[in-house]
């Protein structure tokens, strides 16, 4: 079989500086071929990857804000630059389709900039003392030594949107990217090093026992701060391993969001909204659409349209222009279709669905209706491109489907009455709120959830804060 691109030894070669050889392999899910193999990291490469952070982090910490912004904004351009290269390289170890893989690389490379202009504007106060005799001087310093845990289904955004704003406060990093995506972590790490920064500070440890590496760091006395993008499960588990020494931590963990459709709602705005929510990266995002409330005065219209929408989308490899690729893993497909075919038990029937290839790690683009609101499909993290659909009447019974989860980063709500749609909006357990719009990720704004979905924000001005240590200094003024 073929790979997606002609010739991935050459596009390797262009993006990826020298890496250490290993028994990790990077699997092209489109083709079920293996196109590199990596290290396998180990906790012997844990250690080695803290102690060059520990070394580089005193003279980075001290680097002008100036300095340290430009090397990020440079960084910036490089990726803006190799747009192209880092979308294909995406495809390759991750199957999305070409224009998902080119707007993450946009989106990814904004978190460097963004970081780049606040890395000089970082906050601090001076005042008088309210019972006078002292001046007190409010100030900050970066963590230390950050260990970064991302995911493969933002293999480019999940890294910067963490180290951007790390490396723009004086921390170095040591970053763990999943196994099934570690090469978009080597080309950043190349970047990032062309653009400016002590090769030191950033280093690339992938493997095939996060747990043996993630454990090394987080039992590590020099590293202070850790920041997990992944499951609640996992997530879970870090936090108590990370409890033993009181380490600062960032948790943006999984999601359940619900997209609510008004009856007043302008219907062809919300099937717009929905198709981006729900199938941008194939459904495998924390911040997909993942359960339907349509009011019912509408939802058969709602039905039909966004029925026909994803009926007529493309499925197949990156390479055939496809608008939807494969899902990570066969392992996923099996996950996803448990989830329909438990709803087809309990009553609900496919409404509309796209013909996808065949292939271990296809699944067609499904709208489910008629779906039970305790439907596993509905309660559970879909990760793919399935959207269930459940009708709704009255706004308390709304709410009470909305917000009975543990789970809380984002939501969408479209209505033509922008007031009820924010008075829902605020009623809405998550962190995040679409209103009449289907994206809700911006390098400029806080990015999180709420009870299990996480703990903390990444982006925004909270981005930077999240890698400082505020200090206060007392000072007699007498």
């Amino acid at each position: 079989m073929t790979s997606i691109i002609a010739s991935p030894a050459d596009l390797l070669a262009r993006l990826l500086p020298a890496h250490p050889g290993g028994g990790l392999r990077v699997t092209d899910p489109a083709t079920g071929q293996v196109v590199a193999t990596v290290l396998d990291g180990g906790t012997a490469d844990a250690t080695a990857a803290v102690d060059a952070a520990a070394r580089a982090f005193p003279a980075w910490a001290a680097t002008p804000a100036r300095h340290r912004s430009d090397v990020l904004l440079r960084a910036y351009q490089l990726m803006t630059e190799r747009s192209a290269d880092l979308a294909e390289l995406i495809c390759l170890e991750n199957g999305k389709s070409r224009a998902d893989a080119l707007a993450e690389v946009g989106y990814a490379a904004d978190f460097f900039r963004w970081s780049a202009e606040e890395a000089v504007r970082s906050d601090g106060d001076f005042t008088p003392t309210p019972t006078g005799g002292a001046r007190a001087i409010v100030t900050t310093r970066p963590v230390g030594v950050s260990a970064l845990v991302t995911p493969w289904n933002f293999p480019a955004a999940m890294i910067t949107r963490k180290a951007g704003p790390a490396l723009a406060a004086g921390c170095t990093v040591v970053i763990k990217p999943a196994s099934e995506t570690p090469l978009t972590a080597y080309a950043l790490a190349r970047i990032l090093t062309e653009a400016g920064l002590p090769p030191e500070a950033v280093t690339v440890v992938p493997t095939s026992s996060a747990a043996t590496v993630v454990g090394a760091w987080l039992r590590d006395a020099r590293v202070r701060k850790l920041s997990f993008t992944g499951s609640t499960p996992v997530g879970r588990r870090l936090l108590a391993q990370a409890a033993e020494r009181v380490v600062n931590t960032s948790m943006e963990l999984g999601g359940n969001a619900p997209f609510v459709v008004a009856a007043d709602a302008d219907l062809d705005a919300a099937v717009a909204g929905a198709m981006i929510a729900k199938f941008r990266n194939g459904g495998q995002a924390c911040t997909a659409a993942n359960r339907f409330y349509v009011h019912a005065e509408v939802i058969g219209e709602f039905t039909e349209r966004f029925g026909a929408a994803t009926a007529a989308l493309t499925v197949g490899p990156a390479a055939s222009g496809a608008q939807i690729g494969p899902l990570i893993s066969a392992r996923a497909v099996e996950g996803v279709d448990a989830l329909v075919q438990d709803a087809l038990a309990r009553g609900a029937r496919i409404s509309h669905r796209a013909p996808a290839p065949e292939g271990d790690c296809y699944y067609p683009p499904t709208v489910l209706r008629d779906v039970p609101p305790d439907a596993d499909v509905v309660t559970e993290e879909i990760f793919g491109p399935v959207a269930p659909i459940v009708a709704w009447q009255t706004e308390d019974e709304l709410l009470i489907m909305l917000n009975g989860t543990e789970l809380g980063l984002a939501a969408y709500v479209f209505s033509a009455d922008l007031r009820w749609a924010l008075k829902l909006a605020e009623a809405t357990e998550a962190g995040m709120v679409g209103v009449n719009r289907g994206v809700v990720s911006d390098a400029a704004y806080p990015f999180g959830g709420v009870k299990q979905s996480g703990i903390g924000r990444e982006g925004g001005r909270d981005g930077l804060r999240a890698y400082q240590e505020t200090q206060y200094l007392s000072v007699d003024w007498r």
